[in-house]
């Protein structure tokens, strides 16, 4: 009498659960690696930028509320502040430097090059102490808020200035959306009116 086991196992060259499990494993370490290399690599970029503003660093206030740390996760960051840090693009090779508004999260600096991004963290960093200071003295008015000058050096629109744009044109575009359907109501009415009265057109 043969083994139930024996009868269960697959031909010679059939497939086996236990070779197709081993087949996946070995997809999903190969993956896995090539995750980590990618994080390695961001990161290594970014300690690289964080070497370049470490002059800039040291001469920042303890008390300034800065926290320059590189963090690690899917997608490493150089933070400078809470609402602001440094993150590798899309191509792993492109330095974003973003800052979280209550409008959204806005670009300050993209470039593939280190030091331009150095410039605008230094620039950022210089404008924060200063902000600080002024509002320390009772000069509440922002110093960020006027402007932001990309890499480039061109300024970019103000982000609160575009929302205001864009309130302006919805609330226009829905002045006009309700005129457009109070002059189809009218219409309608007036044309029962005319075909009552024996009017034709």
């Amino acid at each position: 009498m043969s083994d139930p086991a024996e009868q269960r196992s697959p031909a010679n060259g059939g497939l086996r659960l236990a070779d197709a499990i081993r087949d996946v494993k070995n997809a999903a370490a190969d993956r896995d690696d090539v995750v980590v290399e990618l994080r390695e690599a961001q990161k290594t970029r970014l300690e690289l930028l964080a070497t370049e503003l470490v002059p800039v660093f040291a001469e920042v206030p303890a008390d300034a509320g800065f926290d320059f740390a590189i963090s690690s996760g899917t997608q490493p960051r150089l933070w400078i502040d809470a609402v602001s840090h440094v993150t590798m693009g899309r191509d792993r090779r492109t330095y974003r430097f973003l800052r979280d508004t209550r409008l959204g999260r806005v670009v300050l600096a993209e470039s593939h090059e280190i030091k331009p991004v150095a410039e605008q963290v230094t620039r950022y960093v210089a404008e924060r102490i200063v902000e600080r200071e002024r509002m320390m003295e009772g000069d509440v008015e922002a110093i960020l808020a006027r402007s932001q000058v990309d890499v480039t050096g061109g300024a970019t629109e103000l982000a609160e200035t575009t929302s205001r744009w864009q309130s302006f044109l919805s609330g226009l575009l829905l002045l006009l959306a309700g005129a457009a359907v109070g002059l189809v109501i009218t219409s309608a009415l007036l044309w029962d009116r005319l075909k009552a009265l024996g009017i034709h057109f």
